[in-house]
Formats: C-alpha cells, sequence, structure tokens
C-alpha cells in the first residue's frame, strides 16, 4: 500500500494550496480518508475526514470553513483544500488511511491518528506572515 501525499510549498498568509494524495494498493472506497498536521515535537493532530462515499466530512474547528475535503474514488485521491491560510497553519501534513470495519465504522471518520492504518510520507506547507 502507498499513500503519495503532494502539493505543499510556501505561501503567503491569506494564500491557498491544494494538496492531494494518490492511494495504490488498496480498494480505495473501502477506506475512509483523513488528513493530520504535524508540529515540531507534538503529535499529529487531526484536521479532516472524509467517509468513503465523500457523503460525510469532518474538521477540526481550527480549519472549519476554510478547509474542505474531498475525494475522488474513480482516481484513488483524496484532496485537501486550504483557503485563508495562517502561518499557524505551518506544520508537516499527512494523508492516512482507515478501513471502513475499524476506527468508528464506515459511517464517520475517526479523528485519532492511532487508529489509521496507512500513511503518507508527509508534505510540509509553509505560511510565511
Amino acid at each position: 500500500v502507498q499513500l503519495q501525499a503532494s502539493g505543499g510549498g510556501l505561501v503567503q498568509a491569506g494564500g491557498s494550496l491544494k494538496l492531494s494524495c494518490a492511494a495504490s494498493g488498496l480498494t480505495f472506497s473501502n477506506y475512509n480518508m483523513g488528513w493530520f498536521r504535524q508540529f515540531p515535537g507534538k503529535e499529529r493532530e487531526f484536521v479532516a475526514g472524509i467517509i468513503w462515499t465523500g457523503g460525510s466530512t469532518y474538521y477540526a474547528d481550527s480549519v472549519k470553513g476554510r478547509f474542505t475535503i474531498s475525494r475522488d474514488n474513480t482516481k484513488n485521491t483524496v484532496f485537501l483544500q486550504m483557503n485563508s491560510l495562517k502561518p499557524e497553519d505551518t506544520a508537516v501534513y499527512y494523508c492516512a488511511a482507515v478501513h471502513g470495519t475499524r476506527g468508528l465504522g464506515y459511517a464517520t471518520v475517526t479523528r485519532s491518528y492511532r487508529l489509521y492504518d496507512y500513511w503518507g510520507q508527509g508534505t510540509l506547507v509553509t505560511v510565511s506572515s
């Protein structure tokens, strides 16, 4: 299984970036997907999640209204559109997959990074002030 994250980079405050995560080696539609981020010296924190159908999405309060998660099951890819970026969004962003029979089940997304089965390699997002 591989999750290949891309799209990170340097952006000014108020700008936008779109992260992508392409999955291979798994039946993508059996997995709920999440985006997490990690600050230096901190544990990974939940940013956004989407269930296998794309019908329900979940966000951390800190990004609600600014970030949008989506998925394309025909392309085995999950996206994170990040708008109105702030310097405090600077972090390494990871995509992750959890099988629908684990975590909280198919119908919702777990926010606990410990329950995810597979992880991407991380992509750095830097927001300058």
